[in-house]
């Protein structure tokens, strides 16, 4: 029977004590578990930086649109303020005092031997102002517009040289308030037309006849624009 002698028997004893060392197998191990780790973080890194990618993409689109979402309200503002100009405008031309209506319906006012010698209008604003639109979550709300109230104020000075001066003076206030224009014009007060002053003394013209010089106050009806 052949006998077999392993020479490296004991050298591949050491090896496999060797193999078997529980501090190789640590050292095997914990290389693993960094190597884990190392693939964990290296993919939470990415997703990281991808996520902070999309976060600065968003709050860019979303300060674009808050850019053009204050754009828009400043365009609305202004196209609101334009609207109430225009509106404004329309009012004031339409209500608007025309000298040419008044000093026509004053060539139908007629009275024997009274003559008007002077003519003054007196025109007033009283402005109110208004308050700006609000911008608020649901929009922009209109705000009020301003308005301007006129005032508009006639005096006449005129003549009364009928046979006993001074009779005519009442007629005359009668048909300034009754003639058809200026009655629409008028402030509908008992007022309206009133005499701002005693008439004057008599006083002779060149023919010898008297006249007495009186005036008279005409308050127009307030308009609102």
């Amino acid at each position: 029977m052949a006998i077999r002698i392993n020479l490296l028997a004991e050298a591949q004893a050491e090896e496999e004590l060797r193999r078997r060392d529980p501090v190789k197998r640590s050292v095997l191990g914990g290389s693993l578990l960094i190597a884990c780790f190392l693939v964990w973080f290296s993919s939470i890194w990415a997703t990281t930086l991808w996520s902070s990618r999309q976060l600065t993409a968003i709050e860019t689109e979303i300060q674009t649109r808050t850019n053009d979402f204050g754009q828009v309200l400043a365009n609305q503002r202004k196209a609101a303020d334009a609207s109430r100009r225009i509106e404004s405008l329309q009012k004031l031309s339409a209500a608007r005092f025309l000298h040419g209506t008044l000093l026509e319906s004053l060539q139908k006012v007629y009275v024997p031997n009274v003559q008007i010698t002077r003519l003054r209008i007196d025109q007033s604003y009283a402005s109110t102002p208004g308050s700006p639109p609000v911008t608020n979550s649901f929009g922009v709300l209109p705000g009020r517009p301003g308005t301007a109230t006129e005032r508009v104020l006639m005096t006449i000075d005129a003549r009364d040289s009928s046979s006993n001066p001074g009779d005519q003076i009442n007629h005359f206030k009668e048909a300034l308030s009754t003639q058809e224009n200026l009655k629409i014009l008028l402030d509908k007060t008992n007022n309206a037309v009133r005499l701002s002053a005693p008439p004057s003394a008599p006083q002779s013209i060149s023919d010898g006849k008297f006249f007495v010089i009186f005036t008279l106050e005409s308050r127009f009806a307030d308009k609102s624009r």
